[in-house]
Parts: structure tokens; C-alpha cells; sequence
């Protein structure tokens, strides 16, 4: 049940006495570089003066531009002995880079590998990894942590579906990793081959590397025959591995022992109680190369500090309600594409894709949301259309607040990726 049990159910008090400890270790450790170094000078912090974790609100914090800026500044090792960096795709702006050592590496590898063994996964399991390797690091990171498990392990990458299809029978596969919009993708492959997944030996999938709904996890499950666990991370932090989901599927459990989190009002960055959404701050515990103080995520969520079945005493988050980066502000009213997918994937007419366009007309801001229907309700008659078109419409209101229009289509006519879902296009002009 436990990679590492006498990690995994650590006392409250244990765990907070191993984070104090690595946290002064870390802040002594950043203060070697010449980006922190400065940093702490200025705030006039040694690592003697965190007494608490409530400390930590002494430390500055770190940013993606700061990433984009100082990355070789931030380094705590000569170059020579780092061996690996990774980087963000860059689609908000420059790409930011970290830098890992061989200790780096290893450690983050025992994390999804501790991540993995706590959903079920073993080494008689025979995994096939669709991820992207590269500088992405998520292919990497559950390839490196599936193979520390001991799994049979198929290095895929993304794409190539009816070749994903050929791998996962031929080699008779049990565990997946694979974005959620590309799983519902796939689902057309398998049906044009005659396979039904639900066949398969198949029994855990790992979902991730974009926003979605606990509506489009129960559709996976649903369609595959699997159950389908959230994994968290990001490639500032090292990639997956920072939270995972245990078998309650309750929240992402995160692994305390190497990430210290605040959860952090986004305005006021005062941190919020118990079920709060707020924005998750992270500082690295155990990285050497390069290690993160007080690192804002831009992702909003909640933890749960109460305990769980499975055991394990670290806290959970929730599924990432959106990033404070990715909100869509419409007459005034705060929304995150999340909300939209939660809502069209819990209704059966609607097939996997859509398309949320954001408009300026007259002067105007309009949101125009594209949902494509399946099939054997889109021969329906006119009336029937419109009354679904109807619901959908009343439905997003319900949860957005604004009425956006809604425009159903085709199944299969909106663009489609083998990667990443393009879920927004905005249109309007720039300020």
C-alpha cells in the first residue's frame, strides 16, 4: 500500500519538524546563489530566523518572469554537475527553464514513483507512457518513475493514435498516461479499428497536463474500463510528482516530505482557511541544483487538511479550479474554461470537443461557446435542437453567471489536436 510508509504517515507534528528542518536547509542552500543570495540580503533573512513554518512568510517570493530572467542565477552547483534541464512550453511568454543535478533527478524519480505504487501500480504492470518527452516534463518524469517502480515500461510519446492502439494490444498494457482531451480523441481510433478498450486488460489510467472536470474523468473511466487518477505538477517544481490522487480520488495528496505549500489569498496573499480556493505557493524542500523559495504557481485551489481513509497524513488539494493567468473576465465576471467543461461533459448529448470563442461585436464583449453533439442527436429534428441547445444555454448560465450563446455543431467538425486541447480563442481586440 506505501512506497515509503514511514514517510507517507508521518505524525503532524513529525511532518512539520522534517519541514522546519529542510527548510532551513534549503533557504542555506538558495542563499548560496547569486539570485537568492541577494534576495535574502535585502530581506535581511538567515535560515536561524525561521523558528516556525509561519515563517516562511519572512522569505520573498518567486515568479515565472523572475524564471524567465535568473534561472542561471538561481543555480546552487557549478553547471558542470547539473546533467539535465527541462522547460515550459512557453505559451504565455518565454519559456522558463530549470536546471536539475543527478540528485535532482533521483529524488523526483522516487516521487512518481511513489505516486504510482499508491494508485496500484506494479512492477508485473506493463505501462505505456503517450506523453510528450522532450522538454515537456511529463513524459519524462512518469517514464523515469514508472521504470524505478520496476514496470514494463513503453516510452509511446503523443500521437500516432492507431500506433497507440497496435502498442496497448500487442503488449497487452494495463496503465496509461495521456492527456484527458486526447483519451476521449482516441476513442474514435479504437472504434474505426473495432476495438473496444473496455477489452483490454487495461485498469489505470494517469490524466493530466491540462484543465479538466471531474465530468470528463468519469467519461474516461466510463469509456476505457479504468480508473483514472489526477496527477499534479509543474515543470518549475520539477513536472509530475508534486501531488497525486490516492485510491479515494478525493483530492491530490501533496508529498509534504519535499514541497512545502501555502495556499494563498491571490489579492491580499494572506493565507486561506480549510476549503478556501486560493492561489498554491510551493517551496522545494529537497532540490539541490536549483531549488524554489515561495514560488506562485498561478494556480487556484483548496486543501483539505482532514484525515484520510488511505492513511497517508500529508494534506490534499482540489482539482485546479484555473489559473489566475487563464481567467476570462466577461461583463465584469470572473470565469475559468474549467467551469464550461464541467458543465457540457456532464450531459449525455454532448460529444468530446468544443470550442469557447471570445468576441467583440458592436463594441461588445461576447462569449460564443461551440459544442458538438453526437451523432445520433444531431439527426434529431429542429425543435429537438433547439430545445438542447435550450438547456445547454440555461445550464452555463447557472454555473458562469453571464449568458453566453451557444452554438451547437457537427461531432468531428471543430479543429482537433493529437496534443493539448486548444479550448479558447480570443478574438477581441487588444487593449
Amino acid at each position: 500500500m506505501y512506497w515509503n510508509r514511514e514517510i507517507e504517515t508521518l505524525t503532524t507534528n513529525n511532518l512539520k519538524g522534517l519541514q522546519l528542518e529542510r527548510l532551513r536547509r534549503t533557504v542555506a542552500r538558495a542563499g548560496q546563489s547569486q539570485f537568492y543570495g541577494q534576495r535574502l540580503q535585502q530581506a535581511g533573512i538567515v535560515p536561524d530566523d525561521l523558528g516556525s513554518l509561519e515563517d516562511i512568510r519572512k522569505l520573498p517570493f518567486t515568479t515565472k518572469d523572475d524564471l524567465r530572467t535568473s534561472s542561471l542565477q538561481m543555480l546552487t552547483t557549478p553547471l558542470k554537475e547539473i546533467i539535465r534541464l527541462h522547460a515550459s512550453s512557453g505559451t504565455t511568454g518565454q519559456a522558463t527553464v530549470i536546471y536539475y543535478t543527478r540528485t535532482d533527478i533521483e529524488l523526483w524519480a522516487d516521487l512518481v514513483a511513489r505516486s504510482l505504487y499508491m494508485t496500484g501500480m506494479r512492477q508485473e504492470d506493463v505501462f505505456q507512457n503517450m506523453m510528450g518527452y522532450g522538454l515537456f516534463t511529463g513524459g519524462l518524469g512518469f517514464h523515469y518513475g514508472a521504470e524505478r517502480l520496476g514496470a514494463l515500461t513503453i516510452p509511446a510519446g503523443a500521437g500516432n493514435s492507431k500506433r497507440q492502439v497496435q502498442l496497448m494490444r500487442q503488449f497487452n498494457v494495463t496503465a496509461i498516461h495521456i492527456i484527458p482531451s486526447y483519451a476521449l480523441f482516441l476513442l474514435q481510433t479504437f472504434e474505426e479499428l473495432g476495438v473496444d478498450p473496455r477489452d483490454l486488460p487495461l485498469r489505470l489510467a494517469y490524466i493530466g497536463a491540462e484543465p479538466y472536470s471531474d465530468a470528463t474523468r468519469r467519461r474516461i473511466e466510463a469509456a476505457y474500463g479504468v480508473k483514472a487518477y489526477n496527477c499534479y505538477g509543474l515543470s518549475e517544481l520539477n513536472g509530475p510528482g508534486v501531488a497525486f490522487e490516492c485510491p479515494e480520488q478525493n483530492g491530490s495528496h501533496v508529498w509534504e516530505d519535499s514541497y512545502l505549500i501555502e495556499v494563498l489569498d491571490p489579492s491580499t496573499l494572506d493565507p486561506v482557511p480549510p476549503g478556501t480556493v486560493g492561489e498554491l505557493v510551493f517551496t522545494n524542500l529537497t532540490r539541490q541544483g536549483m531549488p524554489l523559495l515561495r514560488y506562485r504557481s498561478r494556480d487556484l485551489a483548496s486543501y483539505d487538511d482532514r484525515p484520510c481513509p488511505c492513511g497517508r497524513s500529508s494534506r490534499r488539494i482540489s482539482r485546479i479550479q484555473g489559473r489566475t493567468d487563464d481567467m476570462i473576465i466577461l461583463k465584469g465576471v470572473n470565469i475559468f474554461p474549467i467551469q464550461i467543461d464541467r458543465v457540457l461533459m456532464r450531459l449525455p448529448e454532448v460529444a468530446s470537443n468544443y470550442l469557447i470563442e471570445m468576441q467583440q461585436i458592436k463594441g461588445n464583449d461576447q462569449m460564443v461557446i461551440k459544442v458538438e453533439v453526437k451523432q445520433e442527436y444531431f439527426s434529431e429534428d429542429l425543435a429537438y435542437l433547439k430545445g438542447l441547445q435550450k438547456r445547454i444555454t440555461e445550464a452555463l448560465k447557472s454555473e458562469l453567471l453571464v449568458t453566453p450563446r451557444v452554438d451547437l455543431v457537427e461531432h468531428n467538425s471543430l479543429p482537433r489536436t493529437e496534443g493539448k486541447a486548444v479550448r479558447v480563442v480570443d478574438s477581441r481586440p487588444k487593449a
